[in-house]
């Protein structure tokens, strides 16, 4: 996947290094040139000197064909004006802002632009948007038998009921994430685009939770 990335400061080039160490091209833009003395030695990827919001900066960072866009600059209103126009103007599906202030997250996770606030700030959580996929372990009890864990899921269970898909991972989903807030699901709960969905299970049954969280439901049902 090409990821795009607006800000070359300690997490914006840590997330360019993390990346492309994954097998990911990546752009990455930042307004002083300077700052890409923070990239690795190694890093092959574009570096592009421009303001992160401004449409030929973005293309020239090749926007156009990229799967994911992280704005991770020092300016809440820039990563949020990036973000929209990133995911609005050109259709990049997987977006993510870095807001400094948690409140002002809070009104744009609910216009539907995912944010990580800074008192709550790593680098997984920032792929994990822009690269979702697989699962994100959140606790484990002392035994560590039991995990409670944000499992990725195929768009195919949009529409699908929670319970069909407790039934059949065996997984229980204990909290959904949606436009930033904590929902408990109740009999009849719908699986909407966009929820992230939080399971309790047990640790010896990730990898069959994971296969049918990416599969899909089954037929029939």
């Amino acid at each position: 996947m090409h990821v795009v990335i607006m800000g070359c400061g300690r997490v914006g080039s840590a997330l360019a290094k993390s990346l492309e160490s994954g097998g990911h091209s990546v752009a990455i833009i930042d307004r002083d040139a300077s700052a890409f003395r923070r990239l690795p030695t190694e890093f092959v990827g574009q570096r592009v000197t421009g303001i992160g919001f401004d449409r030929d900066t973005l293309v020239e960072a090749a926007i156009e064909s990229a799967g994911a866009f992280a704005a991770v600059s020092s300016g809440d209103n820039s990563n949020i004006i990036a973000a929209r126009v990133a995911r609005e103007t050109f259709g990049v599906e997987n977006v993510v802002a870095r807001i400094y202030d948690p409140r002002r997250a809070e009104v744009y996770q609910k216009l539907g632009i995912p944010t990580v606030a800074t008192v709550r700030w790593t680098a997984d959580q920032v792929i994990r948007r822009l690269l979702p996929s697989g699962m994100l372990s959140e606790w484990r009890d002392p035994s560590g038998h039991v995990v409670l864990a944000e499992v990725a899921y195929s768009a195919q269970w949009i529409g699908h009921k929670v319970s069909q898909l407790e039934e059949e991972s065996g997984a229980r989903v204990s909290l959904v994430t949606r436009f930033g807030d904590g929902i408990l699901p109740k009999p009849g709960s719908v699986i909407q685009d966009g929820d992230l969905i939080h399971v309790t299970m047990l640790w010896s049954d990730r990898d069959q939770v994971e296969r049918v969280f990416n599969a899909g439901p089954t037929e029939g049902h």
